[in-house]
Order: C-alpha cells, then structure tokens, then sequence
C-alpha cells in the first residue's frame, strides 16, 4: 500500500515537472507566429517578383542593361513592408485568440537574433548596390535572410530552422547561377513562404 501510494507521488511529481517545463518552453517561445501571415509574404513577393521582372525585361540578359535600380527597391521595399504589417497583425489575431502574450520574452528573443544577421545582410546588400554588384543581391538576402531565420528558429516552432536551411541553400545556388537571381528570390520569398505558411496554417492555426 504504501510503495503505490509512493509510486503515485512520484508520478505526481513528474507531472508537474513535465508542466512546468513546457510552461518555461511556451514562455520562452514565440509561438504566435501566424501561418497566414507566411502565406501573404509569399504571395507579396511573388506580385514584387513579377513587377520586377516587368522592369527587367528579361532577367538572363539583365547584365548587359541599365538596371532600374530605384524602381526594383521601392518594389522591394513595399513587399517588406507589407509582409511585416500582414505579419504583425496576423500574429497580434493569434495571440489575443490563444490568450498567449503577443510582446513577451519569446518574441523579444526571437526579434533580436533575427535582427543581427537581417541588419547585417542589409547593410551588406546596400554596399553591394553601391558599387554596382547587383547580381549578387538576390542571392545575399536569400542566405541572411535564411541565417536569421536559423538564428531565431530556437526561439519559435523548429520548422523554421528548416525554411532558413533551404534559403541558404536557395542562394548559394543564386550565386552559382548570376542573371537569374530573380527567378531564385522568388522561389525563396514567395514559393517556399507560401508552402512553409500552408504547412503551419493547418499544423498550428487549425
């Protein structure tokens, strides 16, 4: 009698252990990061890609061309824009319906270990710009666009580590590739977006 009363104790206790572990986890994850708002990013870059395309006439041959490089930054930075407000109020929906803190630890962690290689890779991608390597901006914002997403996998759910592995892989292959870098920024930002942010819509939005 008394080693089952013990034994259920134990089991007890484990429990709780177990709780309170997965209460740390949850707390120190941000797990409010809405799928949709992946999908919207990916749909966003694609419409970008296609403006860009437009403008480019033909990406294969773009070297021996004026690239109109005000135009493609304004079309890349609406598609930032919109992809980070689409996020932001998607993930702000899943946190108040999930009663999960939208601005706490987890989210704070995860936005500064994006923001180190994300910052980095921009500044990198304007000096590029400014001496003229354009055909290896598509493929750099694709790699630290890809180490952020590593960097801040551990602190959201883990598949984006893999959507960061692919990004990287995604442009290094870009860089093998020069004047088709924009066929490789679409694949990256729009298609696998919209693949990975279907995949968490019915894993963790459902």
């Amino acid at each position: 009698m008394i080693n089952k009363v013990l034994s259920m104790e134990e089991k007890d206790i484990h429990a709780e252990i177990s709780s309170i572990r997965d209460l740390m986890e949850r707390s120190a994850k941000f797990i409010s990061l809405s799928g949709l708002s992946g999908v919207m990013a990916g749909i966003y870059a694609l419409v970008g890609a296609g403006i860009g395309y437009n403008l480019l006439k033909n990406p294969g041959s773009a070297v021996n061309r004026i690239v109109p490089i005000t135009e493609l930054f304004v079309v890349a930075f609406a598609v930032l824009i919109l992809s980070i407000g689409t996020g932001v109020w998607l993930s702000f929906k899943k946190a108040k319906k999930t009663g999960q803190p939208f601005w706490g630890t987890g989210s704070k962690r995860l936005l500064i270990n994006m923001a180190i290689p994300l910052v980095s890779g921009g500044l990198f991608t304007f000096i590029l710009i400014y001496h003229g390597h354009y055909g290896i901006v598509a493929p750099a914002t694709l790699i630290f666009y890809g180490l952020a997403l590593v960097s801040g996998s551990h602190y959201t759910y883990s598949g984006v580590k893999s959507l960061g592995i692919i990004e990287i892989l995604l442009g290094l292959l870009a860089a093998l590739t020069p004047g088709y870098g924009l066929i490789f920024w679409a694949i990256g930002f729009g298609l696998l977006h919209i693949i990975y942010g279907t995949v968490m819509h019915f894993k963790y939005d459902s």
